[in-house]
């Protein structure tokens, strides 16, 4: 055997010494993969725990990145599942999500959301309310801005339409009554729940959260349009402030709770209880 013979087969060796180590190295990670895939398939999603489904997620969109590590520092970062799937794009990309990985988190969100939503608009939202604040739960629970929602409901209190009013900061955000009944009367809607969320996980009305919801019902009445309830969502808990009793049980009782024409718009807070105390 000549020089270059010796030579090439020695780089030859050591080329297939390093595609081994780097199969050995892969050769984990697809088993990990293909053993998730399975259970996925075979058992369930309810039987992987969170950071194993966003392993799922992220590898799926994108099949070359590690995403074991990435996920451990997604949960540390975001702190559960919920709130990476609720994150904004910029978050998720400040993180370390490529944009098919952010394309992925937010498919399967919207997937999420759209299947419970379906159950909603097939039956009557006010006899499945488990399954309504659920979908609540999803939809805001973990924004970190408070968001202000209106459900608009058929004659059988069936889901017409959700939609996002106002968007604000932290701790409140603007709601113009005028602007609700308008889209409720386009909408032709009978009836309506409204929703918002409290950032700070505390599902506590303040009282300018109670005056929004009189404001409503006090224009909504005349036009045959009622309110069945106002929903604020916390993390992991909400309220009902019909079932607080801090909104009339019958729309037309609600001129005796004021007295003073309805303001052009009032703004949801999120920051003193019902009381008035900080």
């Amino acid at each position: 055997m000549d020089k270059d013979e010796k030579v090439t087969r020695i780089e030859r060796n050591r080329d297939l010494g390093r595609l081994t180590s780097v199969m050995g190295s892969i050769r984990p990670t697809f088993e990990r993969r293909q053993r998730l895939r399975e259970c996925l398939i075979k058992s369930g999603a309810e039987h992987l725990p969170d950071y194993e489904l966003l392993q799922v997620i992220l590898f799926t969109s994108n099949p070359h990145r590690d995403v074991e590590s990435l996920v451990g520092e997604l949960l540390d970062r975001f702190g559960s599942l919920a709130e990476v799937m609720s994150a904004d794009a910029e978050a998720l990309a400040a993180a370390g999500l490529s944009s098919p990985a952010i394309a992925g988190v937010k498919f399967v969100r919207e997937v999420a959301l759209r299947f419970i939503r379906a159950e909603l608009h097939e039956r009557p939202v006010v006899g499945s309310w488990d399954k309504l604040i659920e979908y609540c739960n999803a939809q805001i629970a973990y924004s970190n801005v408070e968001e202000f929602h209106i459900l608009f409901l058929d004659r059988k209190n069936a889901l017409i339409k959700d939609e996002r009013q106002q968007r604000g900061t932290i701790d409140h955000t603007p709601v113009y009554t005028r602007e609700v009944i308008k889209r409720a009367l386009e909408l032709g809607a009978s009836a309506l729940i409204l929703v918002h969320n409290h950032p700070s996980g505390d599902p506590t009305p303040s009282p300018s959260d109670v005056s929004v919801t009189i404001d409503i019902i006090r224009v909504a009445a005349p036009l045959g349009i009622a309110v069945h309830d106002h929903l604020i969502i916390g993390r992991g808990q909400h309220a009902s402030l019909r079932e607080l009793g801090l909104i009339p049980a019958e729309a037309r009782r609600v001129r005796a709770h004021l007295s003073r024409p309805g303001a052009p718009h009032s703004v949801l807070h999120n920051d003193a209880g019902v009381d008035g105390t900080e």
